[in-house]
């Protein structure tokens, strides 16, 4: 099963060119589904606050039963877990909150994973490797995804063990492409887990010299797009479900860029064609935003 989307879905500057300009943000998710045609999002509010119970419920309910989610973790399960000495906290509490907030999508099989993405401050040294084992305790039989920021992850010399390790703790691995720069972590292909995961991050070289809003402003051309074709084939074959997500969202630019990944993967979804039984009609009615 090979799904592709975006990295969120409810950005004002979506508003005239992915989305109708009247649209308001409860009817994003909606319009995503039925009219852009997309089968999977990657939430990502839930890195800047914890998962609501109600908000993921409500959410799985505006689209058609054959989509899921994919959901960021916590920024206190991955960014904030430093004491003053730069050892890890104690954070267990954190992951029965978060674990309590996705139970919905859980309980519904809307669920692909929890994607763990990791600062570039974090290192491959043992306490780390000993946490990211611990993540996986805590959320016991629920698929999981690592991103790491730092290269030093999967320089050849320590290629062999990452991935093995992933491996051998059913943990899944998340194939970025993002600039070529010092510290960040190159593309590499690999399936660790019955999750195959992509992420692209968009090639702007000013990445680290320019605010995060700015830092995903990035367009791929079909040229840059193609090359990824048989890489993604052969991932979703190797895998039990294999998700691409464009996180270039800056005007509108991962809603673009991911359509077209569909149309040259040759991706169909008729199923998202038909509402839910019983629903009504909404924005889905609009049609693609087409700007005039």
């Amino acid at each position: 099963m090979l799904r592709v989307g975006t990295s969120g879905y409810s950005f004002p500057d979506w508003k005239g060119t992915v989305y109708p300009p009247e649209i308001v943000q409860r009817d994003m998710l909606t319009y995503y589904a039925y009219q852009l045609k997309f089968d999977t999002v990657e939430i990502n509010y839930t890195y800047y606050r914890q998962p609501s119970a109600r908000t993921l419920s409500a959410m799985a309910r505006k689209v058609p039963e054959e989509f899921d989610f994919t959901i960021k973790a916590y920024k206190e399960m991955t960014h904030e877990i430093f004491d003053e000495n730069w050892h890890i906290r104690d954070n267990t509490d954190v992951f029965k909150i978060y674990a309590e907030g996705i139970e919905p999508l859980i309980e519904e099989k809307r669920l692909g994973c929890v994607l763990f993405q990791f600062p570039t401050k974090f290192f491959p040294k043992r306490e780390n490797k000993d946490y990211i084992l611990a993540c996986r305790e805590r959320l016991p039989n629920i698929p999981m995804v690592i991103e790491f920021r730092n290269n030093a992850w999967v320089k050849k010399e320590g290629e062999n063990w990452v991935f093995s390790f992933l491996e051998e703790n059913d943990l899944g691995y998340c194939c970025v492409d993002e600039p070529d720069l010092p510290r960040l972590v190159p593309f590499v292909p690999k399936v660790t887990s019955p999750v195959a995961y992509f992420r692209f991050h968009g090639r702007n070289v000013n990445w680290f010299n320019v605010p995060a809003s700015e830092r995903y402003n990035y367009l791929y051309s079909d040229e840059e797009l193609r090359p990824f074709v048989p890489v993604i084939k052969a991932a979703e074959e190797a895998s039990e479900k294999a998700y691409v997500f464009f996180n270039n969202c800056h005007g509108g630019s991962a809603a673009r860029n991911a359509r077209r990944m569909k149309d040259l993967l040759g991706l169909v979804d008729e199923a998202l064609d038909r509402p839910r039984e019983g629903k009504k009609e909404g924005p889905e009615q609009l049609g693609l935003f087409q700007e005039t």
